[in-house]
């Protein structure tokens, strides 16, 4: 049955083939041809990972790290580096995710993307981001994964602009780019270092020579900050978040694909792969990376309570919740990271894809302040999102609330100030989505023209938003998706409900993402020093805190106990006006240093190798003159250079 592990090579080979069959033929294949060949492709990688997943358990817990080597890539020098697969628990895991959420969303997509002219591009470009991510997790040296984290970054920047007609979203596009290059940067120099620290690029190589010899602290922390500027960059951390809300103009598959599930924990799973460089460095880079998870999943969380687009919203939700999972790496609970991460993996994506089916059925508009009483309209969609919303909001007994009550446990141990802030942001996480689940699925409705007469003169509990004049709003006609769209949000649904008996707290003999998980996180991953008594008590509060954020969302926006315009600040709704600060650094001062910077490169930089080829070229020319092709010219130099030995070597006989 081991043997199983050998078809690792078939689970990035299906999205790959998947993607160039469409190249070729997606025209011809058109709708909805095309979208049944791309999400067949997922369904054959999920499939290939889960033969793959099975064969791996057929090894004992100590040789569960398999490498498959294809072909060497890069031989250059002492530097050689192969195309293999690193089967181990942590990447199967990754893989299982990836390959299971993204066959789900490919299938909503084909009801999504209906009469689309792009329909048959999109899903190249879903094929090809789910080969990269692949890549990236499955790769068995850095520069593999590299290759991985380019192409994801590639294929973001294609799906967020997918719709480049419009300005907007070509712009969000290139923020996207850009600012992702910034933590490229850093994931890049940390290539270099390594290399330049172990003479090997091989994860296994690296890691052995840090159990073997040991690896300076200082070298380790450099390393290891490198890796955070990249992993900042991928998973929108401050101050590298401001492109994932913008990066919402693209299609909302690809929002739950890219910005939920996938693409942005690339950069919590470069922290967990390299766990032993964590270990290694000094205390006070694990601690940076806490504090800058911390300080990020708070402030998103503040955010998203005074966004008024439905995505935008959750989209600052999946900043926060990447914070926490930041927390996790830098207080040693890489378990607790991965574990969040894979039940975050099943509501966001279900929230999402929630969200767009509710723009779908609104003839894609995305303003809560236009929704209100659509759970009649959308009865599958609006029960999902409801599991989605419990389950983000820490309620018990869905999946949410025991991944992140086993961060808290965690955070509780390194600090308790590390402890109140995150407990705050957990709160804050069950009121926004509280507000959200209220204002787009119950109360009066804010889409038709009478409704928003009647709720006006009425003053329905639950309708406490301002809505625009009923003249400015357009008949709307909400319906239920399609199947193709609906049935990945039952099957989310039930994923994010009963994904928390992974890994349970009440003894060993449940802590089975745990058990599985370590052998590739090489016996580093820290324990809580409490007992049970205490994750009692812990866990009861976090209870009580998701309880009060529910609550307190259901006195502001179905009460009216407290008024909206308290909580909704306009500096919350500009997100802190950090995009603006930033923007005018870039129109202002960035532009101006950008501009003498460019100027110093072709007067300075350009300008000294230009010099030096045009001397060269002179000295070249002085010297043609020289070769004239007289044979008395010749014997005359040659005359002259005997005669000059003779007098070296007389002048040196006499001294």
């Amino acid at each position: 049955m081991s043997t199983l592990v050998d078809l690792v090579w078939l689970i990035p080979v299906f999205p790959l083939a998947g993607a160039l069959v469409l190249l070729v033929l997606g025209r011809s294949l058109g709708e909805p041809r095309a979208g049944w060949l791309a999400t067949a492709a997922m369904v054959g990688s999920f499939v290939a990972t889960v033969l793959v997943f099975v064969g791996l358990l057929g090894y004992d817990s100590g040789q569960r790290q398999q490498v498959l080597t294809l072909f060497e890539w890069v031989p250059v020098g002492n530097l050689a580096v192969d195309i293999g697969f690193l089967v181990d628990p942590l990447s199967i895991t990754m893989a299982l995710f990836v390959t299971g959420v993204g066959a789900l969303i490919h299938l909503y997509s084909i009801g999504y993307m209906h009469g689309d002219v792009g329909f048959s591009r999109f899903f190249i470009y879903l094929n090809f981001f789910a080969f990269s991510m692949l890549m990236l997790v499955l790769g068995d040296n850095l520069l593999l994964t590299f290759l991985g984290w380019e192409g994801v970054g590639a294929c973001s920047y294609l799906l967020i602009s997918f719709w480049f007609t419009e300005e907007a979203n070509a712009s969000a596009g290139k923020k996207a780019f850009v600012t992702n290059r910034v933590g490229d940067w850093g994931f890049l120099v940390a290539m270099f270092l390594a290399f330049l620290t172990f003479g090997s690029l091989q994860y296994g190589e690296m890691f052995f020579e840090i159990e073997s010899n040991g690896v300076a602290a200082s070298t380790a922390s450099g390393i290891a900050l490198l890796l955070l500027v990249g992993a900042a960059g991928k998973s929108a951390q401050f101050p590298l978040h401001v492109w994932l809300p913008d990066a919402m103009a693209g299609p909302t598959p690809v929002s739950a694909l890219i910005h939920a599930a996938t693409m942005v924990t690339a950069g919590v799973y470069l922290l967990i792969r390299m766990n032993p460089i964590l270990v290694a460095a000094h205390g006070w880079v694990p601690d940076l990376i806490m504090w800058v998870g911390l300080g990020t999943a708070l402030m998103a969380a503040t955010i998203a309570v005074a966004q008024n687009d439905i995505k935008k919203v959750l989209a600052y939700s999946t900043i926060s919740q990447l914070g926490f999972m930041f927390v996790a790496v830098g207080s040693g609970a890489y378990v607790a990271a991965i574990f969040h991460m894979v039940t975050h993996a099943f509501f966001k994506a279900l929230l999402f894809l929630g969200a767009g089916s509710v723009i779908h059925g609104m003839d894609g508009d995305q303003d809560l302040r236009h929704y209100g009483g659509l759970a009649k309209a959308l009865p599958i969609t609006s029960l999902t999102f409801v599991v989605g919303w419990l389950a983000i909001a820490g309620v018990p007994p869905f999946s949410g609330f025991w991944s992140k009550d086993e961060i808290l446990a965690y955070a509780y141990a390194e600090n308790t100030l590390l402890w109140l802030l995150l407990l705050a942001t957990a709160v804050l996480t069950a009121f926004y989505m509280t507000r959200l689940v209220l204002m787009t699925f119950y109360g009066s409705p804010r889409w038709t023209s009478n409704a928003v007469s009647s709720a006006a003169s009425e003053l329905d509990s639950v309708d406490v938003v301002a809505v625009e004049p009923a003249a400015a709003l357009p008949q709307r006609h909400p319906h239920e998706s399609p199947w193709t769209m609906w049935l990945p949000l039952v099957l989310l649904a039930g994923l994010a409900a009963v994904a928390g008996a992974l890994n349970l707290p009440f003894s060993s003999d449940v802590h089975f993402l745990e058990k599985w998980l370590d052998p590739a996180l090489y016996g580093h991953a820290a324990h809580v020093p409490f007992g049970g008594g205490t994750k009692w008590v812990l866990g009861l509060i976090a209870i009580i805190g998701s309880v009060a954020g529910v609550a307190g969302g259901a006195a502001v926006y179905a009460c009216n106990r407290i008024a909206k315009e308290r909580i909704e600040r306009p500096f919350l709704a500009r997100a802190w006006g950090i995009d603006e600060l930033l923007s005018n650094f870039m129109g202002g001062p960035g532009r101006a240093a950008f501009a003498r910077a460019a100027q110093f490169d072709q007067q300075v930089v350009d300008g000294a190798v230009n010099a030096t080829g045009m001397v060269v070229r002179r000295v070249g020319t002085l010297l043609r003159s020289f070769q004239n092709g007289l044979v008395r010219s010749y014997a005359l130099f040659i005359a002259m250079g005997a005669l000059a030995l003779m007098v070296w070597f007389l002048t040196r006989a006499g001294m």
